[in-house]
């Protein structure tokens, strides 16, 4: 007998995908299952470009000379780096392991930037002997990094990172002050400064586009005392659109305690904005219009650089569990898969990620009756409380069985690997790439040794 929830909570599906759901009707999802033992991720490279080369366009859209950047941390695998090395897309890095691993996947130091604050002397040596491109976030680093440019006889490319006037509490760049003595000692030290950026929390591309023209004004200051100061970065920050409006605004204003497991409840703005009305190359667009910048660039010689994560990742992947057991619970059921919550990341910010899981029956024959509606949270295989992938009662259209799958789509922007651990030995779910050059599809296993 079906256990069905009158108080389920408001659905939110992601948006249609025909390519992803062909793969998904086919043998190979419970063939790979079958295979691994466990939890996966898929891998679509062939979206990743896609994603790239659509920023890239609005830039010759609107005349401006600029680079993409993949921020590297959006996720672990080989397979984006691979890509960015045959395309001559950038990568941004911000430790000496992810500088290694660009490098190693064919990546030029000259279409590297590493970011992050406080970098270590290591960490420094390899970017200045590399040619990459150094944010410098604090004086004291600007100092360490004029000394090893000494040491190694090389000269250091810099971009010095301006704290945002309207985030004034940010932890990353440097102020007034701080940016004016800055800009001194890199021309008494003889370093390639060649321009500016910034951190910048949230997606208002007002926001970017006002700070973006600030930086402008700082290159056309920085000449002045003969430095180079002839591109900015204006970071990431472009969101993915998970799904649509009217699913976004109806789950925003009904979600309550009693929709999710244990009558846990989140706060609104803990959510990532899973719709967005300006998303990814748009949002690229929506700045470039706004406060003309894209024209002020043009007229100052100077390059934009981009550092998206989950945006360049948009459909570029999905995470597959496997159903282990099911129970009913008055009301709803728990259904527990074989992985657990620290393969989904908006656990570490105490969050859920609510783009709806798939159900892939393990067992389907023609003509077989559709089962009756089942609610139920998702579990994870572990001894926690709090391990819930899905603490929220998602309707499926029939009740799940053991060996079925559930799809979580859209993952791979930091979903996938920002927490992911073998805690209980459980082994890291293995990210599988498929290939679909040549009109067919073909899987490996990604070629990164710690996914």
């Amino acid at each position: 007998m079906a256990v069905t929830d009158p108080t389920a909570a408001p659905p939110v599906p992601a948006p249609p995908d025909p390519q992803l759901d062909a793969i998904l009707a086919g043998p190979l999802p419970h063939e790979l299952s079958y295979a691994l033992g466990g939890p996966f991720h898929l891998l679509l490279p062939d979206r990743f470009d896609a994603n790239a080369a659509a920023f890239t366009a609005v830039l010759a859209e609107f005349g401006v000379e600029g680079r993409v950047y993949y921020a590297k941390k959006a996720n672990k695998a080989a397979a984006w780096i691979e890509r960015c090395a045959l395309s001559g897309t950038g990568v941004d890095v911000a430790s000496a392991g992810e500088l290694q691993d660009a490098l190693g996947h064919g990546v030029r130091g000259e279409h590297i930037v590493v970011t992050g604050p406080a970098k270590a002397d290591a960490l420094l040596r390899v970017a200045v002997l590399q040619g990459c491109l150094i944010a410098v976030d604090a004086l004291d680093e600007l100092d360490r990094l004029s000394a090893v440019a000494r040491s190694v006889g090389r000269p250091a490319r810099v971009l010095l990172r301006r704290l945002p006037p309207a985030q004034p509490h940010s932890r990353f760049g440097l102020n007034d002050s701080e940016l004016e003595t800055a800009l001194l000692r890199c021309r008494d030290a003889g370093l390639t400064m060649e321009g500016f950026s910034f951190h910048l929390s949230g997606y208002d591309p007002l926001m970017r586009a006002e700070l973006a023209a600030e930086l402008v004004d700082l290159c056309l200051k920085a000449r002045t005392l003969g430095l180079r100061a002839d591109r900015i970065s204006i970071g990431g920050g472009f969101a993915v659109d998970y799904t649509d409006a009217e699913h976004w605004e109806r789950f925003l204003s009904d979600q309550r305690p009693e929709h999710y497991h244990a009558g846990k409840s989140f706060d609104r703005a803990d959510f990532y904005p899973y719709h967005s009305p300006v998303a990814g190359p748009d949002a690229l667009r929506a700045v470039l219009t706004t406060e003309g910048l894209a024209g002020r660039l043009r007229e100052a010689g100077v390059m934009l650089l981009l550092e998206p994560g989950r945006a360049l990742l948009d459909r570029a992947g999905c995470t597959l569990f496997r159903v282990q057991g099911v129970k009913d619970r008055p009301g709803y059921g728990i259904v527990t898969v074989d992985g657990s919550s620290l393969s989904l990341s908006e656990q570490w910010f105490n969050s859920e990620y609510l783009p709806d899981p798939v159900l892939l029956p393990a067992h389907t024959s023609p003509g077989d009756a559709p089962g009756e509606p089942y609610t139920a949270c998702v579990g994870g295989a572990t001894c926690l409380e709090s391990d819930m992938i899905t603490w929220r009662k998602v309707r499926f259209p029939t009740r799940p069985a053991t060996g079925d799958l559930l799809v979580y789509p859209n993952t791979a922007g930091y979903q996938m690997d920002s927490n992911e651990s073998p805690f209980h030995e459980l082994p890291l779910p293995p990210k599988v790439v498929l290939d679909t050059g040549g009109g067919m599809n073909r899987w490996r296993f990604d070629r990164h040794p710690l996914a």
